[in-house]
């Protein structure tokens, strides 16, 4: 790919939805990196406007100036992206935007950085789309099994934590957690009707439950979700029509994105090959028992359980885990700011 900066050049960076769940997360990722930033610019809602976190005074994102900005990151929800995004890079800057607003659009890259950074070589829009957090997890496992034997489908069951749904999904689990309380043996038991917290944010109650209607219904009464996980996966590889069936279910998990895959390939590929490929690729890492737990904080896609699916000609099965909020949003926003100045 082409970079844009000169490496070690030192930007100016924006951050828009900086105080929000992921936003928090790019901020704290910056400094781990020490990401090189010459000024920092905070940007969110009318009502967050002035608050001051780490020196920096938030800006009202709708009313800002963004001249003089070179990359800004946008977390704020499809709509401020699509209000923002435009006007941002008219300013000059290169937008990084983790909501799905332009995932579809064929003149904005969507881009894992570990797995299609080259797609960055071409910006008509100044903007560059992460993936949805589940689909970002698949493809660092499914990238050099396709590379080696060509994935022709994909069956995927999800188990995703509530944070994908931002602080009112963490909030909303807590709270029911809370109002079950020591009663969860008897709710167990069945007959309790009157221990079960109301339904909030998802179709049914999410603690000590799950949820497979996981946000509204579309085409073929597949999910916005699992719809999603579709198309996305089919941009990302460069297989237009790949037949992906997903299933997206949420589960009483507070941190961290689990996918049961099973993956049919034109070509034959063990399960011992399988895992000689992933041993060896970026971002990802092997565990006997991959878990949320285990990915919460961390950065790769911790990825187990691969074996032959034989119920088809050349397939596998196999269980990855990441964390939504790190691998899933702002890690890999910033690890393609990271790419642009090499």
């Amino acid at each position: 790919m082409v970079h844009r900066f000169t490496p070690g050049q030192k930007l100016n960076l924006g951050i828009v939805g900086a105080t929000g769940v992921v936003g928090s997360a790019m901020r704290a990722i910056l400094k781990e990196r020490t990401f090189p930033i010459k000024q920092l610019r905070l940007f969110a809602s009318a009502r967050s406007a002035g608050k001051v976190i780490d020196s920096v005074t938030v800006e009202d994102a709708a009313t800002a100036d963004y001249a003089g900005l070179d990359i800004v990151l946008f977390s704020a929800g499809g709509a401020t992206s699509k209000a923002l995004a435009a006007k941002v890079a008219a300013a000059g800057a290169i937008v990084i935007d983790n909501s799905s607003a332009f995932r579809s659009d064929p003149q904005v890259p969507l881009v894992v950085a570990e797995v299609n950074s080259h797609a960055m070589a071409d910006l008509p829009k100044g903007i560059i789309s992460n993936p949805n957090c589940t689909t970002m997890a698949m493809m660092p496992a499914l990238k050099p099994l396709h590379d080696e034997a060509g994935l022709i489908r994909i069956v995927a069951s999800t188990y995703q934590a509530v944070s994908g749904g931002g602080q009112a999904g963490i909030d909303v689990l807590a709270s029911q957690l809370a109002h079950v309380g020591s009663s969860a043996a008897q709710l167990a038991a069945g007959g309790h009707d009157d221990l079960l917290p109301a339904a909030e944010k998802w179709a049914v109650p999410i603690a000590h439950n799950v949820v497979p209607v996981n946000y509204v219904l579309g085409e073929d009464d597949y999910t916005e979700e699992e719809l999603k996980l579709r198309d996305e996966s089919r941009k990302i590889l460069d297989i237009p029509g790949l037949p992906v069936s997903g299933t997206c279910v949420r589960v009483p998990v507070f941190t961290g994105h689990s996918i049961s895959l099973n993956v049919e390939f034109e070509r034959p590929i063990s399960a011992a090959r399988a895992l000689e490929l992933l041993a060896k690729a970026p971002g990802v890492v092997l565990s006997a028992c991959p878990n949320p737990l285990e990915a919460t904080g961390k950065d790769p896609v911790f990825v187990g359980r691969v074996r032959a699916d034989r119920t088809v000609t050349h397939g596998l099965a196999l269980f990855v885990v990441g964390d939504n909020l790190r691998k899933g949003a702002a890690l890999n926003a910033v690890q393609i700011a990271e790419a642009l100045i090499g």
